[in-house]
């Protein structure tokens, strides 16, 4: 997220702020990349509740936590990423203070859940991994979403709104002069319609800022990389056990989890890289602004959005009626 040395008490509506210089190639690809993630995870989204819908016992759980981490993909293109391609094409976008309150907590609520959401993904795997001796009900999935995996969901949405609750305080319009002192990857990566952070101090911003990237924004990522590793260890195991047992479930289950295992690593990993380059270049410019912080703005901004674009092309590999879908929709 941005901020901005204090704007003029005076400023109605005001104009866009900091802009980044980018190439014709450059937002042309963006908007590609926009497009393709709006698609893609709307693609998912439909597929995959349509699936459990019709699947009168209430679907795989697995599934259910897809459709949620897809549906914030889907929602970050549509609420934020849409407003920066409308902006980079030229067109002149103006807020009120109160709507860039609103706007700016919806921005972190959403991307935030976003992270969150998909290290679930990746938790929730490698506890279905560790299982000994699932019954055949878990093995297929509940045949209705427990209560537990609910609730986990919707914590997940809630303790990210409470998160983004500053946002709404302590955000406001700036002018065509207003200068971005500070960002947060959670939320944005430079000034749109206007809406900057306006902390107090700049020693309470860094303070936020400093606390948002330990709790939640490179502490997901660690609890990823763990859990992945975990679920290697794990069908490493497995897959050793198969030599000397043929009939337990888990180990004729072996090679369907090792092929879910790759398709959530390559997911993960993607969502590392992405997530991981766009917090070093954002925090890089929030204690080391200078000539390069133009260079690193563009690497957090197209960070940001590979792994929303990229990641309903990687689901396809690994869930058959998706990647069902793709082919009848190339075909036709």
């Amino acid at each position: 997220m941005e901020g901005s040395e204090h704007p003029d008490e005076d400023t109605g509506l005001v104009g866009m702020g900091l802009r980044v210089a980018v190439s014709p190639v450059q937002n042309a690809f963006y908007i590609i990349l926009v497009m393709l993630g709006i698609l893609g995870n709307g693609t998912v989204v439909v597929v995959i509740s349509k699936s459990v819908i019709m699947d009168h016992g209430g679907g795989r759980n697995s599934d259910i936590i897809i459709i949620n981490m897809a549906l914030s993909n889907l929602m970050v293109s549509l609420m934020r990423n849409t407003l920066l391609v409308i902006s980079d094409v030229g067109l002149e976008l103006y807020s009120s203070k109160e709507w860039c309150q609103f706007l700016m907590g919806v921005w972190v609520w959403l991307r935030s859940v976003n992270v969150w959401s998909t290290l679930y993904l990746s938790a929730f795997h490698f506890q279905t991994l560790r299982r000994v001796a699932p019954n055949m009900g878990s093995l297929h999935g509940a045949r209705s979403p427990p209560t537990t995996l609910l609730l986990s969901m919707a914590l997940i949405w809630l303790l990210n709104f409470i998160y983004s609750i500053p946002a709404h305080i302590f955000s406001t319009n700036g002018n065509e002069n207003t200068t971005e002192t500070l960002m947060l990857v959670s939320s944005t990566t430079r000034p749109l319609l206007g809406c900057v952070w306006n902390f107090p101090s700049t020693y309470s911003g860094l303070a936020y800022a400093t606390t948002s990237v330990v709790i939640h924004e490179a502490f997901p990522i660690i609890l990823m990389a763990i859990t992945n590793i975990g679920s290697l260890y794990t069908l490493y195991t497995h897959g050793r056990m198969r030599s000397s047992v043929q009939d337990g479930p888990v180990i004729k289950r072996v090679p369907a989890e090792r092929r879910a295992a790759k398709v959530i690593l390559a997911l993960i990993m993607l969502f590392i890289a992405s997530w991981g380059t766009s917090i070093i270049s954002v925090n890089y410019f929030n204690y080391n602004p200078g000539s390069s912080a133009n260079y690193l703005l563009i690497i957090a901004r197209f960070a940001n959005i590979i792994f929303i674009a990229m990641s309903p092309a990687i689901l396809a590999v690994g869930h058959r009626k998706l990647r069902s879908t793709v082919k009848s929709l190339l075909s036709y």
